[in-house]
C-alpha cells in the first residue's frame, strides 16, 4: 500500500440492485455489514430475483431498513413501500419483496449474456446462501479512492469506501477495521451494473466497464469475510497484519 487506509464512507445496500444507505457505523458479522443485501425483489412468475443487470430502472429506487430490521423500499416518486401490490404496480410485472431468511436453496437471478446488454439476450446466475451477495466470498467489500480516481463511488457499491489507495495489496490478509476483523480474499469482478444510470444524477457509462477490463483484468475493490464480528466506524484505520 502506499500508505494507511482509512474508512471513509460506510454504506449498506438492504435491497439487492437497489440504492443503499450510507452510515457512520455498522456491525459486521458473518452475512457482512448488518442487514446488507438481506432483501431481495422476485418475479413472482418465473422465481428469479431481480437485478440491476438486467432491470436497471432498480437503480433510481432506495432500500432502507426500519427500526424493526425489516425493509422498505422508496420509490423514484417518493413513495415509500413495502408492499407488494405497489411494487408490482411500479416494477411492470408481479414482484414479491422477501428476506433472504426465507429463501431456501439456489437463488437465480437474471442476468445478461453479453457485457453490454441492454436487454436482449440474457442468462440466469446463481448466487450465494444467506444474505443475497452475488458471490459467498465478498460479503464485505472494500474500495479506496486510489482506484477510483474520478469515477463516482456510487456506481460500484462498495460497503467500505477507504480514503488512500491499494486495496489490491490487502488480497491474502487478515485486516482489522474497528473492532471488526476480515479474511480479504480475492479482488472483486465486475459487470454491466457499473455502467448503468442510477438516482442522484448518475448518467449511462459503458466505458467505465470497458477500462475495468482493459486496465484492471476485469475486477475493481477487493471482497472480504468477516472472522471477527465487530463495528466499523468511519475514521477506522484499516490495519493489516
Amino acid at each position: 500500500m502506499t500508505g494507511p487506509l482509512e474508512v471513509l464512507e460506510v454504506w449498506r445496500f438492504p435491497v439487492k440492485s437497489l440504492l443503499g444507505e450510507r452510515l457512520e457505523r455498522a456491525d459486521l458479522g458473518p452475512e457482512g455489514v448488518s442487514g446488507d443485501r438481506g432483501w431481495a425483489l422476485f418475479d413472482v412468475t418465473t422465481g428469479f430475483g431481480l437485478t440491476a443487470r438486467r432491470v436497471p430502472e432498480l437503480l433510481f429506487a432506495a432500500g432502507r431498513l426500519r427500526a424493526d430490521g425489516t425493509a422498505e423500499v422508496v420509490l423514484p416518486d417518493g413513495t415509500t413501500t413495502a408492499e407488494d401490490d405497489v411494487l408490482s404496480d411500479w416494477a411492470g410485472r408481479r414482484v414479491t419483496l422477501r428476506p433472504a431468511t426465507e429463501v431456501h436453496g439456489d437463488r437465480r437471478y437474471e442476468d445478461p449474456a453479453d457485457v453490454d446488454d441492454e436487454g436482449g439476450r440474457w442468462n440466469p446466475f446463481s448466487g450465494a446462501d444467506g444474505a443475497f451477495h452475488d458471490n459467498a466470498d465478498a460479503r464485505v467489500t472494500l474500495l479506496s479512492t486510489g482506484t477510483l480516481g474520478d469515477w463516482d463511488r456510487r456506481r460500484f457499491r462498495a460497503n467500505l469506501v477507504l480514503a488512500g489507495a491499494g486495496e489490491d495489496e490487502l488480497v491474502g490478509r487478515r485486516v482489522q477495521v474497528g473492532t471488526a476483523e476480515l479474511d480479504v480474499v480475492r479482488r472483486v469482478p465486475r459487470c454491466v451494473m457499473t455502467t448503468r444510470p442510477q438516482g442522484g444524477g448518475i448518467a449511462r457509462d459503458t466505458g467505465v466497464l470497458k477500462t475495468v477490463h482493459r486496465e484492471r483484468g476485469g475486477a475493481l475493490a477487493v471482497g472480504a469475510l468477516v472472522t471477527r464480528p465487530g463495528t466499523v466506524t468511519v475514521g477506522d484505520e484499516v490495519a493489516a497484519g
